[in-house]
């Protein structure tokens, strides 16, 4: 039997944050038919991670990949999603796979994101782009944002410039206004977020003097595939989660 896929999902008390997972996940079960998907939220939402463990037991599943449903790895895959999986029924074996990001795969859905808000591919060396991320704390996952907009800049863009929506700087406003003084003919923002909710209206409000806002991730193919590969990647390992780590 193959491993049951436990997307694990931050949650939010806005309804579109659920319903974005939610049509990800019927994505993810449309391309890979023999596998199980189940979908848990660690706060806000139901059903909850443990919730959805502790029904897999009484089931008498015991393989598990656990996915972070994260674009980076900050404290909710460090610390909040171990804590989570350690308490969980110990007949089950669980791994937990890798977060999303970064990957080619989903620098293709930011711009297909771009493309489908008006944008050309002719657009794009004289559009200035803002790579608009949630933020975080933990320096690691700030370091992959700057990093996944230096890599972006290198395939074919007028300049991106990475933004964050809480707890590091710049705001997306800031980097539209760098973009411009740049002399970028035009300035588009591309949410590096997977879901709608209060950081990425906060994104979009930033966004008020850029030319092109595009959506969200979302349900897109490309996190779907990207999704697959880390519960490949995690069902090939040789050594469930340690219950006491």
């Amino acid at each position: 039997m193959k491993p049951v896929l436990l997307v694990i999902a931050h949650g939010s008390r806005d309804p579109r944050h659920a319903a974005t997972v939610h049509a990800l996940v019927r994505r993810v079960r449309a391309l890979r038919p023999g596998v199980r998907v189940e979908t848990g939220f660690l706060d806000f939402n139901i059903p909850s991670v443990q919730g959805v463990l502790e029904s897999l037991a009484a089931e008498g599943v015991r393989d598990v990949v656990a996915l972070p449903l994260l674009l980076t790895r900050a404290f909710h895959a460090k610390a909040d999603i171990p804590a989570v999986l350690r308490d969980a029924p110990p007949q089950l074996r669980i791994r937990q796979a890798e977060v999303l990001g970064p990957s080619p795969l989903l620098l293709s859905a930011l711009e297909r994101r771009l493309y489908e808000a008006g944008l050309t591919p002719a657009d794009k060396s004289s559009t200035g782009v803002v790579l608009a991320s949630a933020g975080s704390t933990d320096p690691e996952a700030i370091a992959v944002i700057a990093d996944i907009a230096r890599e972006w800049r290198h395939t074919g863009w007028c300049a991106v410039r990475p933004a964050f929506a809480s707890a590091a700087l710049p705001r997306t406003e800031d980097a539209v206004r760098e973009l411009r003084a740049l002399g970028c003919a035009r300035v588009a923002v591309a949410p590096y977020v997977l879901a709608p909710g209060f950081l990425p209206d906060r994104i979009a409000r930033g966004a008020a003097d850029a030319d092109v806002l595009a959506e969200v991730l979302g349900a897109a193919p490309e996190v779907a595939r990207v999704l697959l590969r880390r519960y490949d990647t995690a069902s090939a390992g040789a050594l469930p989660l340690p219950v006491s780590a």
